[in-house]
């Protein structure tokens, strides 16, 4: 009663500022009842089928994602000699770009970012790197040797390719869409250079494109590639 008295003595907003907080404190979640999913986007990574990159959000396993695109089989040459292709990639994640071993701008930089990701995941069965050159003639299986032992690629984790240049060039423009240039036609002796790295889930669809000169870009890739696992 005499609490009443005394809150009688303070003007209307006082009162109901108390009530609002007495309210708000009685609603307050519990710790235990807060769900944080640690630097997750979203449940599961879009799918992307086009050079726009427009993402779509389908259920994993289901119908859609089934008929949705997918990176076709290939045969190139690693720096070991050995033949790659989808076998190769067969039940794994890979990370994937293009690049040359005598480009003097932005591939010594794609190649720090992309052992970034080798040194996170070296120990790591499930998740492997491909580079394909985009001047198989000057690239010789004995060059990119060379250039793997100078860069820290640990062989058979990450796969530098050569070969046919007609089914490089096909592989990064009609089916990885790696260049940014919308809409513009290309044809072979238009050469393919990107900055960009392709994330490709087992069952070889592409569920993310990433900067490589980007750091925060590089941060996110590895994220997605973790998130790519829970899913898988």
């Amino acid at each position: 009663m005499k609490l009443l008295i005394e809150i009688k003595k303070y003007s209307p907003v006082l009162i109901l500022m108390l009530v609002l907080f007495s309210i708000s404190c009685k609603n307050e979640p519990k710790k235990e009842d807060i769900k944080v999913v640690e630097n997750s986007r979203v449940d599961y990574l879009p799918y992307y089928e086009d050079e726009s990159f427009t993402p779509h959000w389908i259920t994993p396993g289901s119908q859609e994602e089934k008929d949705f695109h997918k990176i076709p089989d290939f045969k190139l040459i690693n720096q070991l000699g050995d033949t790659i292709s989808q076998k190769t990639f067969e039940n794994k994640i890979y990370i994937t770009d293009f690049f040359f071993t005598i480009c003097p701008g932005i591939c010594p930089k794609l190649a720090e970012s992309m052992l970034k990701v080798q040194e996170e995941f070296k120990d790591d069965p499930e998740i492997l790197l491909l580079s394909h050159s985009v001047m198989p003639s000057k690239d010789s299986v004995p060059v990119l040797k060379d250039y793997a032992k100078s860069h820290g690629v640990i062989n058979n984790k990450w796969h530098l390719v050569t070969g046919d240049k007609k089914e490089i060039y096909a592989l990064g423009r009609s089916q990885y869409f790696v260049e940014n240039d919308l809409g513009v036609p290309k044809n072979i002796d238009d050469f393919l250079h990107t900055e960009n790295f392709l994330l490709i889930d087992k069952n070889k669809h592409i569920r993310g494109i990433y900067n490589g000169l980007n750091r925060a870009s590089m941060a996110q890739l590895i994220t997605d590639i973790k998130a790519l696992k829970i899913e898988n």
